[in-house]
């Protein structure tokens, strides 16, 4: 692809948030930023000398707490360039938050440094908001300014209302991300993604024509990435996306990830059958690239091959949302678990802990049990809690003996929409239901999908617990108050062209003070 259709492509991402963007000259930017251009500082001098946009991926907001968000962009005028188009040198980026879109009213700004040995990517803790409040944040690099985007703060203590989207799965090559132009215009608080954010497969073909007519697929994607510039690129292709950028402007995302991130079904330190040091070192990798190019804190930066994803956010007293990682912990044998001892404890210490109204439980793969088949025993998926059947019942029984309400458990993984209710005993249909789960389908994974197929049908048979089951491609969005919340499955007919409408193709209500799914 040509610099000058890859810059027009990447640029036209901020059109399509739900809000306009305001775009201005180098002089105006140098007056709102109350800065000189031809600053004596080094680092800033170098910038003054880049010759494209650096701010190619966009710009992104994540893990928003009452108070503080962080903002996120990197520096790469070049998308391919194991480098990004960058000299192996340190740069300052400014920073704004404001309270409209003109950026009339900053409440905070400050410069950050983008640092080589992250690729220069920026992660600002953007401290001292108001709470359950709508900003407007952009970033600076000498002339050159990025796009804006608009964020919110989460709600401190009560609150009467939240509207929250899921999305998950999204493999470059399988379609277009049609889907985040339509989620743009939700009007959502937050978005929860919930895994394989990028492929490791290698890219050698590309549904519709992502590329400029007159080139092929890079060479460099055309490689499963193992070390740690090829995930780095890989980064770089997904981000380029005008709709995933368009996507990541409008509204701040918790994000967690799956086995793709790094590799198919991989499980704690094993890929395949045993643990190898290589292995490590690639998780080590993609992991470390993962924290590069998402908008979290330093408190997720990985340590090796190791890194902290699970985390809480806290939306007033109204919703809790316990983030989990059941890739990094999981062990097979000899006494398997998906979260690990840790992870678990910290999971039911605050579930038993928690004063909000709707617990819910940010989660990769399917919880509920999920029959393929009608034989006895029935087939199972083990590469979800079904093969996990112990941490299930223990996080079941300690919901119970909790007494935790409002549980609902929102899941990727599957490419296929469900809703399930959890029971506390799948085995006993009069089995108490102990919460809801709404599994999303993918935003391109799996190209075009179906609305339904026999497999599906025979789903639903096997399994009393799955309420609705579809193979669209979409997302999910929420509407919770105190006493109640609707998830309405939105649905395209394709993802293998663009322009796809979106429908909503069913919508469930969850009572809190009576756990299971109900028909709008």
């Amino acid at each position: 692809m040509t610099d000058s259709v890859q810059e027009d492509e990447v640029r036209r991402a901020a059109l399509h948030t739900r809000r306009r963007f305001l775009t201005v000259s180098g002089a105006a930017m140098a007056l709102a930023f109350g800065t000189n251009l031809a600053s004596r500082d080094t680092a800033e001098a170098v910038a003054v000398n880049l010759r494209s946009d650096p701010f190619t991926l966009g710009v992104a907001s994540g893990d928003p707490l009452p108070t503080a968000v962080v903002l996120w962009t990197r520096l790469a005028p070049e998308i391919f360039d194991p480098m990004g188009g960058m000299p192996d040198k340190t740069f300052e980026v400014q920073w704004q938050v404001a309270t409209d879109e003109r950026f009339r009213h900053v409440v905070r700004a400050g410069t950050a440094t983008a640092r080589p040995e992250y690729r220069h990517s920026v992660h600002v803790d953007a401290r001292g908001l108001e709470p359950g409040r709508e900003y407007f944040y952009r970033f600076r690099s000498a002339n050159h300014l990025s796009p804006t985007g608009r964020t919110k703060t989460a709600p401190e203590r009560r609150a009467s209302a939240l509207r929250f989207g899921i999305a998950s799965c999204q493999a470059y090559p399988d379609g277009y991300y049609t889907a985040y132009r339509h989620l743009v215009e939700e009007d959502l608080d937050v978005l929860l993604f919930l895994g394989d954010y990028l492929y490791e497969n290698a890219v050698n073909t590309v549904a519709g024509d992502r590329f400029d007519t007159s080139a092929n697929v890079p060479d460099v994607f055309q490689t499963s990435p193992v070390t740690l510039d090829q995930y780095r690129l890989f980064y770089s292709l997904y981000k380029a996306d005008p709709d995933l950028q368009a996507g990541h402007a409008a509204l701040p995302w918790i994000v967690t990830w799956d086995d793709h991130e790094v590799v198919d079904n991989y499980a704690g330190a094993v890929k395949g059958a045993v643990p190898t040091e290589d292995f490590l070192v690639q998780r080590a990798n993609a992991y470390r690239a993962y924290w590069e190019h998402m908008p979290l804190r330093t408190e997720q930066l990985p340590e090796g091959p190791d890194a902290k994803l699970y985390r809480r956010f806290d939306f007033g007293d109204l919703m809790q949302v316990s983030v989990l990682d059941t890739r990094q912990y999981r062990n097979a044998s000899p006494s398997p678990t998906i979260t690990g001892e840790e992870q678990m404890n910290w999971l039911l210490d605050g579930l038993g802990e928690s004063r909000a109204r709707w617990n819910v439980i940010a989660n990769q793969v399917m919880m509920a049990e999920q029959r393929t088949t009608l034989t006895d025993p029935p087939r199972l998926n083990v590469d979800a809690w079904d093969g996990f059947t112990e941490d299930r019942r223990r996080l079941f029984d300690g919901i119970v003996e909790r007494e935790v309400e409002g549980v609902c458990v929102v899941t990727g993984d599957t490419h296929t929409n469900y809703a399930n209710d959890l029971r506390q005993n799948f085995a006993d249909a009069n089995s108490r239901t102990v919460g809801v789960e709404f599994v999303g389908t993918s935003i391109s994974s799996g190209r075009d999908g179906f609305d339904t197929s026999p497999q599906l049908d025979l789903q639903l048979q096997a399994n009393p617990n799955t309420k609705f089951v579809n193979g669209q491609r979409g997302y999910v969005t929420f509407e919770v108050n105190r006493d109640r919340m609707r998830a309405d499955y939105r649905v395209l007919p394709y993802v293998t062209q663009p322009g796809a409408p979106v429908s909503t193709r069913t919508s469930f209500v969850v009572e809190r003070a009576e756990p299971g799914l109900k028909d709008v």
